[in-house]
């Protein structure tokens, strides 16, 4: 039997790919590892994770000689690291090859909500421009003030993006950074005192939980615009939920909720919100990206060579 277990609900050609180059054991939940026989479980040294349910020290411990757990995806806060460390069990992302795709959604998420392109669209379809007239003037974009919250890899990505539309760049992050010359804020509230938008890059995880509190978001103020590409845990949810229904901000672009993909359905009764299903890194390229550096790290492990990317 294979050495590796494959554990997620990967697409078809992810499963094939793997097939091709693992052979591994599939499995859909965590769950189903307490199904597979002991002595297969036993001989698990390697995991080809994917997903945002968690995977802790229990699951770990079903696998007695697992060594690598290989994350699908940048964010790994789903995968319980300490428990891992614990374990000697290394565990490994897929930084880098997808910066653009989601900092490109970020982009797009922030023109989309400013500019009201979603329902200009639905104006045009159902026939309104024709019957009614021009759509209602929406706000300028460009020139503005954009706030980072978080500027790692992505974070840079999207910074970089904005200044070509002409934006002042503030940044909040654990440390200053060398930067050409964008302003560095040591706390979130006093970052979305200063901007216009607000652009959530955080790594997911217990430390960075309702990074942007309540008080982040009434610091954004009416004209505000928040974008979030991190985890849904980032955001006190509730506060910015009412901050959407109450107009104490203008209003949110967001790929990532908390109990995806049953979010609260708040959202859908908000006219002043563009929603995404968790989808910054899902083009066939970066996927396919993220696919390839997953399999090369199980198969670096495997091969006794050095991890291609590890986190711990």
């Amino acid at each position: 039997m294979t050495q590796v277990l494959a554990l997620g609900n990967y697409s078809d050609t992810d499963q094939a790919a793997l097939k091709r180059d693992l052979d591994p054991v599939f499995v859909k939940t965590a769950s189903d590892i307490a199904a597979l026989p002991e002595k297969d479980r036993s001989r698990i040294t390697a995991l080809a994770f994917m997903g945002h349910h968690p995977f802790s020290g229990g699951e770990m411990h079903l696998l007695p000689n697992l060594g690598l757990i290989a994350n699908y995806g940048v964010g790994y806060d789903a995968i319980d690291v300490s428990a891992a460390d614990a374990r000697g069990i290394k565990v490994t992302n897929t930084p880098d090859v997808l910066n653009d795709d989601v900092a490109d959604l970020a982009v797009a998420l922030l023109i989309a909500q400013g500019r009201q392109m979603i329902p200009a669209s639905e104006w045009v379809s159902s026939g309104n421009w024709a019957a009614k007239g021009n759509f209602a003037l929406a706000r300028k974009i460009s020139g503005g003030r954009a706030g980072i919250v978080g500027l790692g890899r992505i974070g840079r990505a999207i910074a970089d993006r904005l200044t070509g539309f002409d934006m002042e760049i503030h940044y909040s992050s654990r440390r200053e950074k060398d930067t050409p010359g964008w302003t560095y804020h040591a706390d979130p509230v006093s970052l979305a005192e200063a901007v216009d938008y607000l652009i959530v890059a955080l790594v997911g995880g217990p430390e960075t939980e309702n990074h942007v509190s309540k008080d982040v978001i009434a610091a954004l103020g009416p004209r505000g615009i928040i974008v979030n590409i991190s985890r849904g845990s980032t955001i006190d949810e509730a506060a910015l939920l009412d901050a959407l229904e109450n107009g104490a901000i203008a209003g949110a672009g967001l790929d990532v909720f908390l109990n995806e993909p049953a979010i609260d359905p708040r959202f859908l009764k908000l006219d002043n919100v563009v929603l995404q299903p968790h989808q910054g890194s899902a083009t066939v390229e970066t996927r396919t990206a993220m696919g390839q550096l997953q399999r090369d790290n199980v198969s670096a492990f495997l091969n006794g060579k050095a991890l291609l990317t590890p986190v711990n």
